[in-house]
């Protein structure tokens, strides 16, 4: 195994972590209902968004196109910014990649 994918593991893995943990230890967040348990579930959400934009942006990066991940993220940002539905920013996303991959980048 090459040291920079357990490098990169343990950098993910403990972002992931800290995703989970901190909102919960810390009372951090919307303040959602249900004590810790919806703590915990409203904090499962972003570290898993993290992590699979991790696991879906590095191929890209890594072979060099660097402009490959940027159209489908900056629909997903700014689709959730405006509407904040994660359905259609995920729709979004999906259309922008489309259309990039098209276009070549």
């Amino acid at each position: 195994m090459r040291w920079e994918v357990l490098a990169l593991a343990l950098v993910v893995g403990a972002a992931n972590w800290g995703f989970r943990y901190l909102p919960i230890r810390f009372g951090l967040g919307s303040g959602a209902e249900g004590g810790m348990l919806g703590r915990f579930l409203a904090s499962v959400g972003p570290a898993a968004i993290a992590t699979l934009f991790v696991a879906s942006a590095l191929p890209f990066v890594a072979g060099g196109a660097l402009l490959a991940p940027v159209p489908g993220t900056v629909a997903v940002v700014a689709v959730w910014l405006w509407r904040r539905s994660v359905v259609l920013a995920t729709l979004a996303g999906a259309v922008a990649h489309a259309a990039g991959f098209a276009l070549g980048l």
